[in-house]
């Protein structure tokens, strides 16, 4: 049983908005980092976003920060990505990382210190 379910991927158009939701099975992360990953076909895996829980402090990618907003609704135990301006080169495979201890700031884009992570959901962004 994964511990994080991710949903919400899809078939958009560039300039569209769209959004992936990451759900925890319950409060097992909140005390520690989520973030997003993603994955272009060929590509390595990249840092999009993350957040820590307990100072709810932000971290983005370059390429998405000002149209990409991550969240979390502590009651619902879920986080999203709230996705705003797509461009084609923003389809990838969309993966959801939780670290149950928080990640010190320089070290959150490093997709080696999430030791759990969901299954992915596609976004396809058309041109």
């Amino acid at each position: 049983v994964h511990p994080l379910v991710e949903s919400g991927g899809g078939l958009v158009q560039a300039g569209d908005s769209l959004s992936v939701s990451c759900a925890a099975s319950g409060p097992t992360f909140s005390s520690g980092t989520m973030a997003w990953f993603r994955q272009a076909p060929g590509k390595e895996r990249e840092f999009v976003a993350a957040v820590s829980r307990s100072t709810r402090d932000t971290y983005y990618a370059d390429s998405v920060k000002g149209r990409f907003t991550i969240s979390v609704d502590n009651a619902k135990y879920t986080m999203y990505l709230q996705m705003k301006d797509l461009q084609p080169e923003d389809t990838a495979v969309y993966y959801c990382a939780a670290s149950v201890n928080r990640i010190i700031t320089s070290a959150v884009r490093n997709s080696q210190m999430y030791r759990n992570w969901g299954q992915g959901t596609q976004v396809t962004v058309s041109s």
